[in-house]
């Protein structure tokens, strides 16, 4: 009995994916419900399980490349029922790719004879992009002369990674098959690979520190020397990337796409008004140790400009528009788009129905999304349908930034840094002074085909006043 594994429909509008990776090689084993290759679409990367028991006896579509929904992706059965299969001679589908076919085939080291049944296993533990250099640089050499197979406990926990946190590892320079899992059943976690990226750079530091320090009485004999520490406290190189070239990811390809596609399609200007959030800043800092008490997340700054934002919608709906050739639909509800910087770029996860959250509604629902987006856990509907978006770029310290529209939408806000700075304000006599408050700038890049400057201006003074007046005690029960 054969069972095909087919491309998944992963969202409504998906119509086609990209093979990122194959967990799996031809002649291995594999169990119902484990994952068996990577899956990148337009939306979402993901792991996709093996529909049935048995041997993976084809791979049909190779590592990179793109097919529709529906298309058979590889055959698992019984390799007993079907000699054929794992060979398939005359007029069968191509023989792909992410190792030979072949089981015994690879055996460029001098291994001992039981090693080739797991030989190419180790080809999936870290996937490597075409052109990637190197995998992980410190322990690369050792791994191809000292070690003939890795043990069966270090493969399939490695298989079990899920494709952010592979991807992170590649990033990293970390060999996932030294790095010992802390999730449940032994699962490699993004804190795992993190701690393992630290101690690489901790050693290398040492040994760099090591190394200069030995340079430095050489060349000066028992004369204590001082340059090389000053330069450690300098930016570290990130040898990870420099000097490669390597295939751009599925995800960075649709993001250009869309970008480009988005500066050619709308008429894009920016209007940037500052904004003084001392009265947010003050009850935030009221509120939040209770809030978190309460409600069981963080209360940040992000929900108080969203809930302004989402109010100034339903009184200026130009903003909250989207066009489709030379229709233009004016939403009745508000789906705000919240921008999330993961290691794999930049995804825009929807809060639906903004516009009837209160402050603690907004901070879950927010909250909750980005860290599902980050950890590649949201399912593809939660990334699409916004009919507005905002970016925080001050989250990074940037004062503010020109964000290109989101389409079909005409409007994007862009939050920036809050920082404290003298401003000239009204005492209670009514006289004029220099204080210091807390400030930040809010730009709104729009498409000029349907919204002016002044109904940008509007907006963002709506927006500005809401934040001002800083009236959301009630909303956090003060």
């Amino acid at each position: 009995m054969f069972k095909s594994v087919k491309m998944p429909a992963l969202g409504e509008s998906v119509t086609e994916g990209t093979v990122s990776s194959w967990l799996k090689a031809v002649g291995d084993t594999v169990e119902a419900d484990e994952p068996l290759l990577e899956v990148a679409t337009d939306k979402v990367d993901t792991e996709v399980p093996s529909p049935a028991s048995g041997v993976l006896l084809e791979i049909r579509v190779a590592e990179d490349e793109t097919v529709e929904v529906g298309t058979v992706l590889a055959v698992i059965g019984d390799p007993s029922e079907a000699p054929a299969a794992p060979a398939p001679t005359p007029t069968p589908t191509p023989v792909p790719a992410p190792a030979p076919a072949p089981v015994p085939a690879p055996a460029p080291t001098p291994t001992p004879a039981p090693a080739p049944a797991r030989v190419p296993a180790p080809a999936h533990v870290v996937p490597a992009v075409a052109t990637t250099p190197v995998v992980a640089a410190p322990s690369a050499p050792a791994r191809t002369t000292e070690v003939p197979a890795p043990s069966a406990s270090a493969v399939a926990s490695a298989a079990y990674v899920t494709p952010i946190v592979r991807r992170l590892a590649r990033e990293k320079g970390v060999d996932l098959t030294t790095v010992t899992g802390t999730g449940v059943g032994g699962r490699i976690r993004r804190q795992d690979v993190e701690a393992a990226a630290k101690a690489l750079e901790a050693a290398r530091r040492a040994e760099e520190a090591a190394k200069a320090e030995r340079e430095a009485k050489a060349a000066t004999g028992p004369e204590p020397v001082a340059p090389a520490p000053a330069k450690a406290e300098g930016a570290v190189p990130d040898t990870t990337l420099r000097g490669r070239t390597e295939k751009m990811s599925r995800l960075r390809q649709v993001i250009a796409e869309r970008m480009i596609n988005s500066l050619s399609t709308s008429a894009q200007l920016t209007t940037v008004v500052e904004v003084d959030v001392t009265r947010v800043a003050a009850l935030r800092a009221r509120a939040k140790d209770d809030f978190l008490t309460r409600n069981g997340t963080r209360l940040t700054f992000l929900p108080f400009f969203v809930a302004a934002a989402t109010e100034a919608l339903k009184a200026h709906p130009k903003l909250n528009a989207t066009i489709d050739g030379k229709d233009v639909t004016y939403h009745d509800v508000e789906h705000v788009g919240i921008a999330v910087d993961t290691p794999r770029g930049l995804l825009v996860p929807v809060v639906r129905n903004a516009g009837d959250l209160n402050i603690p509604g907004l901070a879950r629902r927010i909250n909750d999304l980005a860290a599902r987006t980050r950890e590649n856990k949201v399912n593809p509907d939660e990334l699409s349908g916004s009919t507005f978006t905002i970016t925080n770029t001050g989250s990074g310290g940037a004062l503010f930034d020109t964000p290109i529209i989101n389409q079909p939408e005409v409007a994007i806000l862009g939050l920036g840094a809050i920082r404290k700075q003298p401003r000239v304000i009204k005492d209670a006599d009514g006289g004029d002074v220099i204080a210091i408050r807390s400030v930040c700038y809010l730009s709104l890049s729009y498409d000029h085909r349907l919204v002016d400057g002044a109904d940008a201006a509007r907006y963002l003074m709506a927006v500005k006043r809401r934040l001002e007046e800083g009236d959301f005690a009630g909303e956090l029960g003060l």
